[in-house]
């Protein structure tokens, strides 16, 4: 889904750490959370929306969402995730 290239240069905008591609389970399950309406991001506001994919800091926190393909590289869009996802 996201170009090897681009996944290489790409880094989180807020601690400069690596991101790796989500699995399709956990995606599932994130998307099972917006169709229940409790899935929320940083800023706080409820996810709308099927998730296609994601990009998961190193550090497991957070995932940034795909969205039309491209990646959604906002720091208030990007969804807390339990510690090791």
């Amino acid at each position: 889904m996201v170009d090897p290239q681009l996944l290489n240069i790409l880094v989180c905008p807020e601690t400069r750490m690596p991101l790796r591609v989500a699995d399709d389970g956990l995606i599932a399950q994130l998307n099972r959370e917006v169709a229940a309406g409790r899935l929320r991001n940083r800023s706080g506001q409820t996810v709308e929306g099927t998730i296609e994919g994601g990009l998961i800091r190193q550090d497991g926190a957070v995932l940034f969402p795909i969205r039309d393909g491209i990646p959604v590289m906002l720091i208030d869009e990007a969804i807390p995730l339990e510690a090791g996802s």
